[in-house]
């Protein structure tokens, strides 16, 4: 594969990694996703927006509000348990719901899905789909590399994330290093679509604080804080890349948390065909199936969160890397791929 190991002779001994792995090759999806075209070019015909996107995200962001008006009134306690095992599902379901509008995959004019990732933005109570958008291509377009890729942990938190403890706490808070690490490390400056995410959101938090008490928009808060910490659905943060199988990048998951989460956990099959609606993963790999059953995959987020925890080789640094010299314009798609 072309990769050195930041490990070491430290790794035999149950020691955690003091760097990244480095590679030398391009990230591998382009490549392959040209490879199965070549063999399989029908599979271009599952390209394009999802038609039932709309409908379903309508139907999640009614129901989150539904649900913060309806608990308006309520104790903390009981507001916890509901955002933990209720909300957390919908809030996240919206946030990948976003993750498929950054790709265009509701509507095929872009300016339609940049609005209605702002509307499903609405229950998840902070904005973040227009800025989203513009970090989550380039790890597309620029998977791995150092300095572009911004789902990459920082330095930072890879040296000060080194025991069983440290990595519980980072994955309790990892939405949050998520969110902020590329504000830190590779700010952009903000448009006029990221303005109408921030008027548009908080014009929809005023309104639930004036109508039904600042309970309401906590509930809003706590359903994306927690699912986005040690909670089930937030595994695919982690099983999606890190580097759990040294000649292995990307990894899939295929359990039932699929239906909730647009299918993200198909993420090999993502990378390869980005402009590919997450509905339709599935026939990707009954298509092309020799291509996806070799490699390692999950059957239960939990798991992987419980492996990350415990495995003392394991950490932020247990990720690719590849130098921007060297990566040129990886990944970058062509207009029929």
């Amino acid at each position: 594969m072309g990769f050195e190991e930041g490990r070491g002779e430290g790794e035999e001994e149950g020691v955690m990694a003091t760097d990244f792995f480095w590679s030398y090759t391009d990230e591998p999806h382009a490549s392959r996703r040209r490879q199965i075209l070549s063999e399989y070019p029908q599979i271009k015909e599952l390209f394009g927006p999802d038609p039932w996107a709309f409908l379903k995200i309508t139907a999640v962001v009614l129901l989150q509000l539904w649900t913060a008006t309806h608990l308006q009134d309520s104790g903390w306690l009981k507001m916890l348990l509901v955002a933990y095992f209720f909300g957390s599902f919908l809030n996240h379901n919206l946030f990948l719901a976003i993750h498929e509008l950054s790709h265009n995959l509701a509507f095929s004019t872009p300016s339609h899905n940049r609005w209605l990732g702002i509307f499903a933005n609405l229950p998840i109570g902070v904005p973040m789909s227009v800025t989203f958008q513009k970090y989550h291509l380039e790890h597309h377009r620029f998977q791995g590399v150092d300095g572009l890729d911004m789902d990459i942990p920082s330095q930072a938190e890879a040296h000060a994330v080194t025991n069983t403890i440290f990595k519980s706490i980072w994955v309790m808070f990892q939405l949050f290093f998520y969110a902020l690490r590329p504000l830190f490390l590779n700010p952009k400056p903000p448009g006029l679509w990221e303005f109408i995410n921030l008027v548009v959101q908080i014009s929809l938090d005023l309104a639930m604080v004036y109508f039904w008490g600042w309970r309401s928009l906590a509930y809003l808060i706590l359903s994306t804080s927690v699912g986005g910490g040690m909670h089930p659905m937030a595994g695919h943060f982690i099983s999606e890349h890190y580097v759990f199988k040294p000649d292995q990048e990307t990894y899939s998951y295929y359990g039932p948390l699929n239906l909730l989460t647009w299918s993200v956990g198909y993420h090999n099959e993502h990378h390869d065909f980005p402009r590919i609606p997450g509905s339709k993963f599935y026939k990707v790999k009954e298509m092309a199936p020799e291509y996806y059953e070799r490699f390692s995959s999950y059957r239960s987020w939990s798991q992987v969160i419980y492996m990350y925890i415990m495995d003392r080789t394991v950490g932020p640094f247990s990720r690719m890397k590849r130098k921007a010299s060297k990566a040129g314009n990886v990944g970058v798609l062509k207009k029929d791929e």
